[in-house]
């Protein structure tokens, strides 16, 4: 496998709506000069944002978190922009973009280096062949403070991987039960 460069996934997100919205180039610092979380096109990735939803967990009615019968009330809803998620925690939470993954190709999303320096770590699985919709994003907080994480800016990069031979069957092509999630979306079986 291979690694894409920008000018192939500018040319992708322009010609087959791979990334909707598209940010090509790299955006540090907000119209009024504040810094930013940089987010958009890079060398070889895009750094996906993080939307303005939040489920973080709680323990206020004392669920258990188990992925055969997951039990909605193990979050509380957060809609700001700014996500404060509480020490030792866990948030989900979503892209603003909306990704269509070619058959040929195969993604990982690994968390921004600014948010891994503060304890934060983002967990998103694969983005597989022909797969699409928002991202949902897993971020865990490991620290014994709380962390903030800010909607609207780079949260995580997706690299984009060459497959040398097509794959016999796609994401599509299985029906995966994650196709077209629009928002955050929770584990199912």
């Amino acid at each position: 496998m291979s690694v894409y460069p920008d000018g192939w996934i500018r040319r992708m997100a322009k010609e087959a709506r791979m990334i909707e919205p598209f940010v090509d180039k790299q955006v540090r610092k907000a119209s009024d000069g504040q810094g930013l979380i940089s987010f958009g096109l890079s060398s070889y990735g895009y750094d996906l944002r993080v939307s303005d939803e939040f489920k973080v967990f709680t323990n206020v009615f004392n669920t258990v978190v188990d992925p055969k019968n997951f039990d909605e009330r193990s979050f509380v809803h957060v809609k700001a922009s700014v996500c404060t998620i509480p020490p030792n925690s866990f948030a989900l939470a979503r892209s603003v973009e909306y990704f269509r993954i070619p058959r040929g190709v195969l993604t990982i999303c690994l968390g921004k280096s600014t948010y891994a320096r503060c304890g934060i770590i983002v967990n998103v699985t694969p983005f597989e062949p022909e797969w699409e919709g928002y991202a949902t994003l897993e971020i865990s907080n490991t620290t014994p403070l709380p962390a903030r994480i800010y909607a609207n800016e780079g949260l995580a990069q997706v690299i984009f991987l060459k497959a040398e031979e097509l794959c016999e069957v796609s994401y599509a092509d299985r029906q995966g039960k994650y196709m077209g999630q629009r928002g955050i979306t929770f584990p199912s079986v």
